[in-house]
């Protein structure tokens, strides 16, 4: 099974083609421009990599968040319109699960996070069980110091949230915090396309109409709307 899969919700732009285990081809770039100006670009060099058409794509897979709104919109965008091109089905795949997927084979807890600005990161617990990973927590968003609030085991911190606050981290949590190289805290489209073949294998694709970011966190236009409209509220009262 053939699948493209793209990952655009951190400031990496990553895109993949996995042929099952295979991967055919894959580009991560880190430009710090707007992943809308090269992402398209980027999914025909994959193609020209790869030697694939989009016909032989069996089905696509993309991050669904948290992450960058904005980031986040432009690769499923980009995703919705290759699969209703291809008549293919598409699926969803978390960001921390992904994140988290590439760090299954240690012992210790495993905390990737991102930043989720306005001084909190998403974030959520997994631990390695039997060769599978098991999610301990909810994703979440809160301040740094509330998320590992009650880590106290020798603990993974990755991602790049762990790259913003880690000495907010080694300061509450010391020697029991361990952190990745910087080029291990770039999510990969490779990763994205390994969970996303599970899920197609499981009959779980999504609804290509219906599928919707998963953002955690209330955007700030919706919040500043809420507000309006609680303020018109109580005017009319």
């Amino acid at each position: 099974m053939k699948i493209l899969a793209i990952d655009t919700a951190t400031k990496s732009c990553s895109i993949a083609i996995m042929d099952g285990e295979t991967l055919l081809a894959e580009i991560n770039l880190v430009s710090g421009e707007t992943h809308s100006k090269h992402l398209m670009g980027l999914v025909k060099q994959v193609f020209d990599l790869s030697g694939c058409h989009l016909s032989d794509i069996d089905g696509f897979a993309v991050t669904r968040g948290p992450g960058s709104f904005t980031g986040l919109r432009i690769g499923i965008s980009a995703i919705k319109g290759l699969a209703m091109a291809s008549g293919k089905s598409m699926v969803g795949v978390s960001v921390l699960d992904a994140f988290a997927f590439q760090l299954s084979l240690t012992s210790s807890l495993i905390c990737p996070t991102l930043d989720a600005r306005k001084g909190e990161v998403y974030f959520a617990l997994y631990r390695s069980c039997e060769g599978r990973l098991k999610k301990e927590t909810e994703e979440q968003v809160l301040t740094p110091q509330k998320a590992i609030s009650k880590i106290n085991e020798p603990c993974v911190f990755f991602g790049e949230g762990a790259k913003t606050y880690q000495k907010v981290i080694e300061e509450e949590k010391g020697d029991l915090a361990y952190f990745l190289s910087p080029s291990q805290n770039i999510l990969r489209a490779s990763t994205v396309a390994l969970i996303g073949m599970d899920r197609f294998k499981n009959d779980m694709a999504d609804d290509i109409g219906e599928f919707v970011p998963h953002y955690i966190r209330k955007s700030d236009a919706e919040l500043a709307g809420e507000k309006k409209n609680l303020k018109s509220k109580n005017h009319l009262r």
